[in-house]
């Protein structure tokens, strides 16, 4: 492995449901009981709402090992749930229709946000992957974000994993993009000049109460607060671990090659970008896509193979070349976690049957 190939990690939330595929309150249970029996590497952790739980892998060099990392820790998860009679979702939205929403985790930051945020952060029900990729420093992570950003349609494409929402099709690949955007620091950023420019705008935000910390800054890509890296937060999370891992190596190419382009980032207004995403959101990776060149729509399968085409040199130099194209060609002819949902659910018109189908147990 080249020393000099970027190091990345991978965060993804899950639902934590009970047998028939409603929302439960075990989650903070299940991933106490979960690290008990942890035997691979990573992290678990707790999220707002009682009804999740998440997980993260370690700092990794290898798609290899990001996929043993992501297994495993949905293995022992899963493993916990079942233990007391709950099932892991890895839905970004929840299939089912439900009553009320689930309470709160009782921590002094989340029951914060609760009180602050009221009706927004009470049905926040959505779960998402976040991907963080190594950078030099801040101000170098302004420029490669600038020059990352209309890649993020072709990004959400990839994971669209929420079509099939309270109960019905919502007529969206990732019906999660669009419920997630309720947060006021929500959607994708704007093409800062500087780090002065991004830092005005957290301040601002601080100031109005829009965000009540650092780590509320929920663009669809960010600077880190915690590590020297870029997060993407663009998308659900995915169906399988090798469809969260496809994500982060295509991220990471997208930064290794940003990091090597002297040129400045592309003019793109947000509310342009804004479009985009929702096309992307709306079509998934079987559907269409604007092309971040020219704005025209085309098969998401051909934005991602330009993708790839783009940044080859840093997915070759990862050993991630082969991995990248055989994923994407698999997406593209089996269709992702919204074409899968979408199958499950045509046949009897029952959100039941896409929990089963997440959940393994179809």
């Amino acid at each position: 492995m080249n020393p000099d190939v970027l190091t990345f990690g991978i965060e993804e939330e899950f639902f934590v449901v009970d047998r028939r595929g409603h929302l439960s309150q075990a989650g903070d249970d299940v991933v106490d009981a979960a690290e008990a029996a942890v035997d691979v590497q990573g992290e678990l952790q707790h999220e707002l709402n009682l009804s999740q739980a998440e997980a993260a892998t370690d700092v990794c060099r290898t798609h290899a090992e990001a996929l043993r990392q992501l297994t495993g820790l949905r293995e022992d998860l899963a493993k916990a749930a079942h233990a007391r009679g709950y099932r892991l979702l890895p839905a970004g939205s929840p299939p089912l229709s439900e009553a009320d929403p689930p309470r709160i985790t009782p921590n002094p930051r989340y029951q914060r946000m609760a009180r602050h945020f009221g009706a927004t952060a009470r049905n926040s029900l959505t779960c998402g992957c976040h991907v963080h990729v190594a950078i030099p420093d801040k101000e170098t992570g302004i420029q490669v974000l600038g020059r990352v950003r209309p890649w993020l349609p072709a990004l959400l494409t990839v994971t669209a994993n929420s079509a099939i929402a309270d109960g019905y099709d919502t007529g969206y690949a990732s019906w999660r993009y669009h419920q997630w955007s309720r947060w006021p620091s929500a959607g994708p950023p704007p093409r800062f000049a500087s780090l002065d420019e991004y830092e005005s705008i957290v301040d601002g935000w601080l100031r109005s109460g829009a965000i009540l910390d650092r780590g509320m800054i929920y663009w669809d890509v960010r600077l880190s607060e915690k590590q020297p890296t870029l997060e993407f937060r663009i998308s659900d999370v995915a169906a399988t671990p090798a469809e969260a891992v496809l994500m982060a190596v295509l991220a990471r190419g997208l930064v290794a090659t940003a990091l090597a382009d002297d040129a400045p980032p592309p003019e793109l207004s947000n509310e342009v970008l804004r479009g985009r995403l929702w096309r992307a959101s709306r079509e998934g990776v079987t559907g269409c896509c604007p092309h971040p060149r020219t704005g025209d729509l085309q098969p998401a399968k051909a934005v991602l193979d330009d993708l790839i085409a783009l940044t080859a040199p840093a997915l070759e130099a990862a050993g991630d070349l082969d991995f990248a194209r055989e994923a994407t060609a698999r997406l593209a002819a089996e269709g992702g976690g919204a074409d899968r949902q979408r199958r499950a659910f045509a046949e009897k018109n029952r959100a039941e049957d896409v929990v089963d189908l997440l959940t393994g147990t179809a």
